[in-house]
């Protein structure tokens, strides 16, 4: 019954390490494409009208499930809801 615990337990860790990964990847992707949008490379030609304002939201939503928020000016009192910054007894309570 012990191994089995384990087993479980073990395939939870791989699976929340893929999920940071992912999350990792998408940050990485987005963040490439919207610095695509402001430099010129020469073997990238550059679109006149691009708009990058999904790009830019899917950037910002995945900076915020890392507990990281974008600034807008505004002054914020209340600090954003981290699960990655909790600790285990604090999650399944």
């Amino acid at each position: 019954m012990g191994k089995l615990k384990d087993v479980a337990e073990d395939k939870e860790h791989n699976l929340e390490v893929l999920g940071t990964f992912v999350r990792l990847g998408v940050v990485c992707w987005s963040g490439f494409i919207i610095t695509l949008n402001y430099i010129e490379l020469p073997m990238i030609k550059k679109t006149a009208n691009t708009d990058i304002t999904f790009v830019a939201s899917i950037f910002g939503s995945a900076l915020y499930s890392f507990g990281l928020q974008t600034n807008n000016g505004k002054g914020s009192s209340k600090p954003p809801v981290c699960p990655m910054a909790k600790k285990p007894e604090e999650i399944k309570s």
